[in-house]
């Protein structure tokens, strides 16, 4: 598979797929950042009594669990152009945005299913206590939450850095666009299966990182 390149070539092939990987981890860690904060405000207002709170979360979640990530991209990026003529969104917000509203809504299942997995007894003891609603939730049920959501919240991190690809349709250069390019310019399949080892090396990490966060949180038995 490498014999087509030689040295100078393969080196400045993985110095291109970096590049291209940098865009992506990018993509990877705002997404993050917004989507798990957003998930589980999510979260919480689907698990409200207030109906007219609940059932528009509950559609927002069906809408993005039920169509595909690559569809949601494209709204995104090319909807403001129709609502204001002549405003253009840029490729990397858009890109953002619809990562993160469609990972806030797999998120906030996976937080609705770990709130809902902790005894009613729990809240009730600690009313007992004196603790106020917010004070239970964020000192005695969000951190068992937490434990309980690693693994499954664990699976979504590793599918985000493979999906993070399907910026591609908007152009930009992010691990598997530059791997393509390369590939087509190169008349080679080097530069796919070398982004393919990228990809693999960023999930080993993730995966390594939330075994730490698990051992960690061990205590909450």
């Amino acid at each position: 598979m490498f014999t087509d390149m030689d040295l100078a070539s393969f080196l400045n092939l993985i110095g291109l797929l970096a590049g291209g990987a940098l865009t992506s981890l990018q993509i990877f860690f705002l997404t993050l950042l917004f989507s798990l904060p957003l998930g589980l405000l999510v979260a919480i207002g689907r698990l409200s009594t207030k109906k007219w709170i609940s059932n528009p979360i509950k559609w927002y979640i069906s809408v993005m669990r039920g169509t595909p990530l690559l569809l949601q991209i494209w709204f995104v990026y090319f909807t403001p152009s129709y609502i204001l003529p002549g405003f253009s969104l840029d490729r990397f917000i858009a890109a953002v945005i619809a990562f993160s509203l469609n990972y806030a809504a797999y998120f906030a299942e996976i937080y609705r299913g770990g709130i809902l997995s902790i005894p009613r007894g729990q809240y009730e003891a600690a009313a007992v206590l004196g603790f106020t609603r917010t004070q239970t939730f964020v000192r005695i049920i969000l951190p068992q939450v937490i434990k309980r959501i690693l693994p499954p919240v664990s699976n979504e991190v590793i599918t985000l850095v493979k999906d993070t690809a399907l910026v591609t349709v908007l152009g930009i250069s992010e691990l598997f666009r530059v791997a393509k390019n390369e590939s087509s310019r190169i008349f080679s399949t080097t530069p796919i299966f070398v982004a393919g080892l990228f990809y693999l090396i960023m999930n080993w990490a993730v995966e390594k990182v939330f075994h730490t966060l698990e051992r960690r949180l061990g205590y909450y038995r």
